[in-house]
């Protein structure tokens, strides 16, 4: 199973980015990263579309996708774990994350979502919030696998 990682802006090297690369490269499924950015003017909703629509667009056909939004389900890391293995079990070639710009996700992206996940009720930046999914991703495969990484 891929996991393709698609979010709005351009992340610089740092310690986030280095975070980022370790959790990756553990990883035993594969990980992509596609960034996009939107430099139009326009207002919020006009954003949100456009952005929307990059992301969408690089999502292949038959992908699971998961969208990060602060209305999404607040779950334990077993229980993301659990979801992750049904749908590695279940033959998905794809599980897509969402991680939009400043004006977050539009409606029409949410409903095209199979999923909307939450990191808590507060706000993240996006470099941390692709960090602490990476990690999340990490941390699935390895409950999954049985790995001792794990331990609550």
């Amino acid at each position: 199973m891929q996991i393709m990682i698609c979010a709005i802006g351009k992340i610089k090297p740092g310690p986030e980015t280095a975070l980022i690369d370790k959790y990756v490269k553990q990883t035993k499924w594969p990980v992509v990263i596609k960034e996009f950015e939107d430099k139009k003017a326009g207002t919020d909703d006009e954003h949100k579309k456009r952005e929307g629509e990059m992301l969408l667009s690089a999502i292949p056909s038959g992908a699971k996708i998961v969208a990060l939004d602060e209305r999404g389900k607040i779950m334990s890391s077993p229980d993301f774990a659990k979801i992750m293995g049904k749908w590695e079990s279940e033959g998905v070639s794809t599980v897509a994350f969402l991680i939009g710009g400043a004006f977050g996700h539009n409606d029409e992206t949410r409903k095209k979502a199979n999923m909307l996940l939450a990191f808590g009720q507060m706000t993240w930046p996006h470099f941390l919030a692709r960090a602490m999914l990476t990690e999340q991703i990490y941390r699935a495969k390895s409950i999954l696998d049985g790995h001792p990484y794990h331990k609550i």
